[in-house]
């Protein structure tokens, strides 16, 4: 791991993978770094708000990379597999429609972090599967529907609100991803394990 400071009240911290980093940030959660925010990403994690950015630099250097992350609940989330990119996906997959909905919807995914709009998170599971990452389209959608639940690369999301987009559409669902009403906004948070059920 490999830290560098961001400005004079933060630090990121650079790991090999969005696993490694989810860990990480969960580590730094329950051992109580002092840190006012701890956001995991594709291959970091940004401490913000640290008022000792040498102290954290030496408490991350006892952290151990094989902790594996305290992950949370389940969260099932029904879909209609109706999405325009379902012929495309079952080609790459070398398999039919029927095929890519059991695949898809045979995978635990984990929220391994959020970003791109507020709710969306970066679901992983699908590196485990060979052969099952997919490419984005060549030229982004101007508009995909909120509740599209989609793939890019070994990557899946659902996107919580209307946006441009260039993710493979395998479907929707009706599941609310951001509600600020909510204690928690986020419904699919870092570390959430997710299933997709079909409809």
């Amino acid at each position: 791991m490999r830290t560098r400071p961001v400005g004079p009240r933060a630090l990121l911290a650079e790991v090999a993978d969005a696993g490694t980093a989810l860990a990480l940030a969960e580590w730094a959660r329950g051992v109580g770094v002092a840190a006012g925010e701890i956001v995991p990403g594709a291959a970091t994690v940004l401490f913000d708000e640290v008022a000792e950015p040498e102290s954290l630099r030496e408490a991350l250097a006892g952290w151990a990379p094989t902790v594996v992350p305290a992950q949370r609940g389940v969260a099932e989330i029904a879909v209609r597999y109706d999405g325009p990119d379902l012929a495309f996906v079952a080609e790459a997959w070398g398999t039919d429609v029927a095929g890519v909905v059991e695949r898809h919807s045979a995978v635990e995914y984990v929220a391994a972090f959020c970003g791109f709009a507020p709710g969306f998170a970066y679901l992983q599971g699908l590196a485990g599967e060979l052969g099952l990452a997919v490419p984005r389209l060549d030229s982004p959608r101007p508009r995909v529907p909120a509740g599209a639940v989609a793939l890019a690369g070994a990557w899946c999301g659902i996107y919580p609100t209307a946006s441009p987009g260039g993710w493979r559409i395998l479907g929707s669902t009706d599941a609310v991803l951001w509600d600020q009403a909510r204690d928690e906004p986020a419904l699919l948070p870092p570390g959430t394990r997710v299933r997709f059920v079909p409809a």
